[in-house]
């Protein structure tokens, strides 16, 4: 089962949503406080379930929020991003090699992040 893991920066408080196997599947911005933080793992729990919006590809299938949003990066690596229903981002990803991985990433975020416990560390 998956974790959101809750900690401290230099800068504030963020968490990273890890899978059953400890890998990080997505991480947030970093909060300004912990209730804040907090609000932004309900949020990604609440929005886990958009649709996947594949901007890799040449025609482009606008989704509504929220969603999950695919992308290359300049080092043409396949990333995605989640977005709540007003459109501000919540949660991002590592990059992968392969669209494959990302579209494996996603589907965990689906999978994990709604029953995923909270773990806070120092």
């Amino acid at each position: 089962m998956g974790k959101f893991v809750v900690k401290r920066t230099n800068t504030g408080i963020k968490f990273d949503l890890k899978a059953g196997n400890g890998e990080v599947i997505a991480t947030s911005e970093v909060y300004t406080t912990e209730a804040a933080c907090m609000k932004g793992i309900e949020s990604v729990r609440t929005n886990c379930v958009g649709e996947i919006e594949d901007q890799t590809v040449e025609t482009v299938e606008k989704k509504k929020h929220p969603k999950f949003e695919m992308y290359v990066d300049k080092a043409g690596e396949y990333r995605f991003r989640l977005k709540a229903r007003n459109g501000e981002i919540i949660a991002v990803s590592e990059g992968y090699k392969a669209k494959s991985g990302c579209l494996n990433g996603i589907e965990s975020v689906k999978k994990n992040a709604p029953d995923a416990e909270v773990v806070k560390t120092n």
